[in-house]
């Protein structure tokens, strides 16, 4: 027999709500109030894992976030969900819950034939393995190393929950609502602060529960219910179910609260977790500390646990961990368990303690109930393998360490064991404190405050529960002050505590027993690292606590080292013969326990993820069977698809009609600045590569910015819309990113221009019209204006009135043929496109989307952010001559570096396929047959106005290479199609057709 449920106590617990729920397909029954490990032990549940490496079998060996080995797979579908802690998952009727890491069960593991293999799986394997074996010894490996590796099966399906974000501001946070928290929320909300305490927990609490002290006359839960409605009472918010994860600049903190994981699936409506951003002027930190385990050989066997864990199994759950227990600690915090289990019910065996002798109220206590006690003596061992069925005890010398020859092996289904605490230090870490050593806890403690913050009770090395009430009283007072308050009538008092046992907690410094026989010692249990690897990492020169860590990957896990790293500190300052203070300790970085990355992204996913900006055609487009698509922020049409037609036909058709008659194209969605001042041409002359403080009113000119590496950044026109007034237009997917360039240009580097920018990209409509009849239908469409050569030649601005609204229009040109723009007020942009299309009704207009658009500027040459993806320059694109060589510009010192001017650096080609197949995006270019890459493709199509596939490409050396046979080859299709090198403009290369 091992875990069964007692007959009475369960502060958590609900009797009278029975649940349902099952284990590796296994139907169980626990209770309302139960979480999933204590509901297991209930049901006499032993092992409920495997480990990550050796596949060793595991059981619960914590009771909270520092649980190490029951991870379970939670769920299943969309919403399955691996490494969860079964500690602290809250049990509910029809929890589905499945056991990790076995193949192919849990009580038969064919991998567990790695523990027999463990010698050449020792700390660094992967290293010295695959070192100068070669890249195809790797390959082989790999797939059957990933197999193997991870522990959970995450889904594929998409997330159906909820999440959402929020931010807080207060006074005071207090993390923690254990006695020190309780006792520091109550002492700032007094004062009249404005308090949040947050606890990960469903009950505050914390080891109130276990202790077994009355507080004013009261048990602890009602003591601690009565401290709750107390703090709500004065204005203080309680967030339990609340993990503080993260602590960031500016006393900012993250925190996750669990809304419906307690539950099947959320209700309707129902965010299953909310992340909390909470703004704090000053942080009580009370989280705590955590038991260490103690380091000998076979303490990974299921039926091993904190001694901490099993009293709160027992007081919280109303669950016996074993039917026979052995307690082995380093601390009178053993014998206190001890006693207080065996006051609910519990068999206790026998306490070992490697002490020559305890306190003596402790001993008496114990003999009082008729435990065995063992001083001067040390769990050596254990035996059993899917369960505990007993351990060896040796007699210990603990001045020189030497074990005793003689051996008891007494018969147990649970071992209880304690090597001290460690406090919760992660969060102060975070904020900046580096952690120092305690000799007494023999523990790292949080050190001097770099925020503003206050560390109280165990967390700050306290652990005795008087000290902790009244560091928490303290730290709350402290913050009230901090935050210019007293409390009245000098605040509130400590309680009165009766049914304390003697005893401290403060540890003999033990933490590992020499090995007897082959069995393993583990430091880090979710890691399989064990007393060895640490021991081989010195010797082999992985000494640092960094490296330490990376070699053996120790404290990497889920549970980031909350149990091991302290034991591994002490094992490589013993090894290195120094102290543990001297060998040091890692930086704690966030998350303080895994976040789900839902909570992180809150209500932006999918079509969420950023605000879906449409124009103000948008409705028509979709109404005329427009295909729309994302461009940057924006929605726009890929393709109005006709009945029958496919994709390929209907951006064919329209840009057939573009060529042959006119189309109209929704632009609005280009970036739109306006640039005013009387230095504005001159801060546009120092953006752009070319000139235009000599611009004059009335026209408009094309031009690239650089980066100050001489990158090109973004492409567009300015208008001159008046002496100190342009209006600059951007790619759409860079219109954020130029108005901060600006900006900062104006703000950092060049503050005495006067000239102020401002996005009216919204404050615009625009659409194009292109084609030989564009001007046909703009004459006819406008009611005041004059588009003809005379009035408005290349280039050129003018006003005019389009459905009686007012309109700009300038004559540029992206497809080649002749075009204009045309910009109206965005509310007025839908009847200026209707009546565009309108007046183009007896030259058979056609409205065109992307794919369309594409084709046409892959045919005249034109480079979009394809071309310009970080890595180009002006001369790479053929625009070298935009350069002007009578300013300075943005970049213009840079142009001429060595690489830039290197006359193999590769360049814009056009490529057409000599055989009719379709070029691939992406794809390589080699010479025929093969060979290394020459150059890469950035853009293809089918080109209707020359019946062939082409592409853009950039090709080393490639304006000497125009005529040149190559091949445009795609490996992950195993592709390569033959091309023609050609000059990149394929279309009207004398550009005539715009000049019509």
């Amino acid at each position: 027999m091992s875990g069964y449920r007692l007959p009475r106590g369960g502060s958590h617990l609900d009797r009278s709500r029975p649940l349902a729920y099952r284990f590796d397909g296994e139907p169980l029954q626990g209770f309302a109030g139960d979480t999933l490990a204590s509901a297991l032990l209930a049901s006499g549940r032993v092992l409920v894992g495997r480990s990550f490496k050796y596949h060793r079998p595991r059981g619960v060996m914590g009771a909270g976030p520092e649980e190490a080995n029951a991870l379970v797979e939670l769920r299943d579908g969309a919403r399955q969900e691996p490494n969860t802690r079964a500690t602290m998952t809250e049990l509910y009727g029809g929890l589905e819950a499945a056991s990790q890491n076995r193949w192919p069960s849990l009580s038969f593991d064919m991998m567990a034939v790695n523990d027999l293999l463990s010698p050449l799986f020792s700390a660094g394997f992967y290293y010295k393995t695959f070192m100068g074996t070669g890249q195809a010894t790797w390959h082989f490996c790999e797939r059957f190393i990933r197999k193997a590796a991870g522990l959970g099966r995450g889904t594929h399906l998409a997330d159906p929950d909820r999440y959402e974000k929020t931010n807080a501001f207060c006074d005071v946070l207090v993390v923690g609502a254990g006695p020190a928290g309780l006792m520091a929320a109550r002492a700032a909300v007094a004062a009249g602060l404005r308090v949040i305490l947050a606890d990960e927990n469903a009950r505050p609490g914390g080891r109130l529960f276990d202790d077994g002290v009355q507080l004013d006359g009261l048990a602890p839960a009602d003591w601690i219910d009565g401290a709750l409605r107390e703090i709500e009472a004065g204005g203080g918010r309680i967030l339990p179910r609340t993990s503080v994860y993260g602590y960031f600049d500016g006393n900012v903190l993250g925190a996750v609260e669990r809304i419906a994981d307690h539950k099947r699936k959320p209700a309707p409506f129902e965010p299953r977790q909310r992340h909390w951003t909470i703004h704090a002027r000053h942080v009580v930190l009370a989280t705590g500390a955590i038991e260490r385990p103690l380091v000998f050989s076979g303490n990974d066997a299921p039926g091993v646990m904190l001694a901490s864990a099993g009293l709160a199994h027992a007081t919280r759950y109303g669950v016996a961990v074993g039917s026979s227990v052995v307690v082995f600690a380093n601390n009178d915090g053993g014998a206190r368990t001890a006693i207080r289990l065996a006051d609910l019910g519990v068999s206790i065996k026998a306490v070992v303690d490697p002490r020559r002798e305890i306190d003596p109220a402790l001993a008496a206590a114990l003999g009082a109930r008729g435990i065995r006690l063992e001083t001067g003596a040390v769990v050596a061992a254990t035996r059993g393998r899917k369960a505990l069925a007993g351990v060896d005890i040796r007699g210990f010398d603990p001045v020189s360490g030497v074990l005793g020859a003689n051996v008891m092996q007494p018969g147990c289904d649970a071992l209880l064991v304690s090597g001290g605490w460690t406090p919760s230090v992660h969060l102060a870490s975070q904020a900046g404190s580096a952690p120092v050593f305690d000799e007494a806890l023999h523990s790292f403690v949080p050190g001097t405050a770099r925020e503003a913050w206050t560390a109280a009770g165990a967390c700050a090395g306290t652990l005795d529960l008087v000290g902790c009430l009244a560091a928490g009283l303290e730290a709350g007072q402290k913050a009230a002050e901090a935050c210019g308050k007293t409390a009245e009538n000098g605040g509130i008092p400590l309680p009165d505590l009766s049914g304390q046992l003697a005893g401290t907690d403060l540890p003999f410094p033990l933490f590992d027993v020499p090995a007897t026989g082959r069995a393993k010692r583990f430091v880090d249990f979710q890691h399989d690292v064990t007393a060895d690897d640490v021991e081989l990492a010195n010797r082999e020169g992985f000494r640092s606590v960094e490296h330490l860590k990376r070699y053996t990957t120790l404290g990497m896990a889920a549970d980031q080292g909350k149990t091991s790293n302290v034991n591994a500190i002490s094992l490589m300052a013993r090894a290195r013969g120094l102290t543990a203070p001297q060998v040091g300790t890692t930086r704690f970085r966030m998350p303080w326990t895994a976040v789900t990355i839902g909570a992180l992204a809150g209500r932006e996913t999918g079509h969420h993820f950023a605000p879906v900006r449409r124009t103000p055609m948008h409705d028509w487009h979709v109404a005329k069977g427009a295909e729309m698509m994302a461009a940057g922020l924006w929605m726009r049409p890929r393709a109005y698809i006709g009945p029958g037609e496919t994709l390929r036909d209907a951006y064919i058709r329209e840009a057939t009609a573009v060529r042959h008659r006119v189309g109209i194209v929704d632009v609005s969605t280009l970036g739109k600045i306006d640039v005013q001042g009387p230095d504005a041409a001159e801060f546009l002359n120092r953006l752009y590569t070319g000139g235009f403080a000599k611009l004059p009113v009335g026209k408009a000119r094309y031009g690239v910015m650089l980066r100050e590496d001489g990158i090109m950044f973004d492409d567009g026109t300015a208008w001159r819309l008046a002496p100190n007034r342009f209006l600059v237009t951007t790619t759409t997917a860079n219109a954020g990113a130029v108005l901060a360039h600006m900006e900062h240009y104006l703000e950092v580097v060049w503050p005495d221009l006067r000239v102020h920018v401002t996005s009216v990209t919204d404050r615009h409509a625009g659409m194009a019209v292109a084609g030989p009849d564009a001007r046909k239908v703009l004459q006819a469409a406008l009611e005041e204006g004059d588009v003809s050569t005379e009035a408005c030649p290349h280039m050129g601005i003018v006003r005019g009135r389009i459905a009686g609204e007012p309109v700009m229009i300038a004559r540029l040109s992206f497809s080649g043929e002749l075009a204009y723009e045309v910009y109206c007020d965005w509310p007025a942009g839908l009847a200026v496109w209707e009546a565009l299309m309108e007046a183009g009704k007896p030259n058979g207009i056609m409205p065109y989307g992307m794919e369309a658009l594409g084709t046409l500027r892959i045919e005249k040459g034109h480079i979009t952010g394809a071309e310009m993806d970080g890595r180009t320059t002006l001369a790479d694109v053929g625009l070298g001559g935009m350069a002007s060589r009578k300013k300075p510009y943005i970049g213009s010192t840079m142009t001429q570096r060595p690489a830039f001017v290197d006359p193999e650096r590769p360049v814009l080609v056009g490529l057409i396929s000599r055989d009719g197949q379709a070029i691939r995006s992406g794809s390589h270019l080699t010479l025929p047959g093969g060979g290394a890459s020459l150059g890469h493709v950035t853009a293809v199509t089918w080109s209707p106005a020359l019946g062939a596939n082409i592409a853009l490409a950039f090709l080393s050396g490639g304006r000497e290479r125009h005529g040149e046979p190559l091949e445009a080859a795609f490996p992950l299709k195993n592709e390569r199609v033959a091309v023609t090198v050609t000059d990149p403009c394929f279309y009207d290369p004398d550009g005539s057709r715009m000049h019509v």
